[in-house]
């Protein structure tokens, strides 16, 4: 069992204030309720010996960066969305980095996409990965299918530790994930099969 957890990872997508709190630029509005079950995660998977990967959204103060459907949300004199440093990048509350996790920092939808993320897991032995976070049709369901296309024994996204702007959206993109072989327990299914 030890080498299973060896061989998992845990990745955090985009659990920052400006998905998260009430006034954040790009709120999605399940995201709030999830928390709780995003910090159990986080601390399950710590127990269990799970690498934890944060996936955050890290952008230039200018947009130069950003997917071009959004660049009008950043101007001069003007804080977008996410902006390296600003308070909106920074993990909400309850959520830390704590030595022995890994960030990885990304500018699209998908975490795989131009990062180094998949050459880290491999070289961590990672084989199998279990996801939380904001939000299930973008950010969510584009590293399901990418960590699908990239042959990941197991993939799970956590239920009940994932939201989208309504219930469901959530669902119907669970369904989307699921006929493509992903699993998708709630997180005391997934903390009562897997321990």
């Amino acid at each position: 069992m030890a080498d299973k957890w060896k061989q998992t990872a845990l990745l955090v997508i985009d659990m920052q204030n400006d998905f998260i709190l009430e006034d954040g630029l790009m709120r999605v509005d399940g995201g709030k309720a999830i928390v709780p079950n995003v910090i159990k995660a986080v601390e399950i998977a710590r127990q269990l010996g799970i690498l934890v990967v944060w996936v955050v959204r890290e952008h230039d103060s200018l947009g130069r960066d950003v997917e071009l459907f959004r660049r009008h949300l950043y101007s001069l004199g003007k804080v977008g969305p996410t902006c390296k440093g600003s308070k909106g990048a920074e993990l909400v509350g309850g959520l830390v980095i704590k030595e022995g996790d890994y960030k990885v920092v990304k500018t699209r939808f998908s975490a795989f996409f131009n990062t180094h993320l998949h050459s880290f897991l491999q070289a961590e032995g990672i084989k199998s990965l279990v996801i939380v976070g904001v939000q299930t049709p973008n950010c969510i369901r584009q590293t399901v299918f990418d960590a699908v296309a990239l042959d990941y024994q197991n993939v799970s996204v956590i239920f009940d530790a994932t939201a989208a702007a309504t219930p469901d959206v959530h669902v119907a993109n669970v369904f989307d994930m699921k006929n493509i072989g992903v699993r998708v327990p709630t997180l005391q299914e997934w903390w009562e099969s897997d321990s």
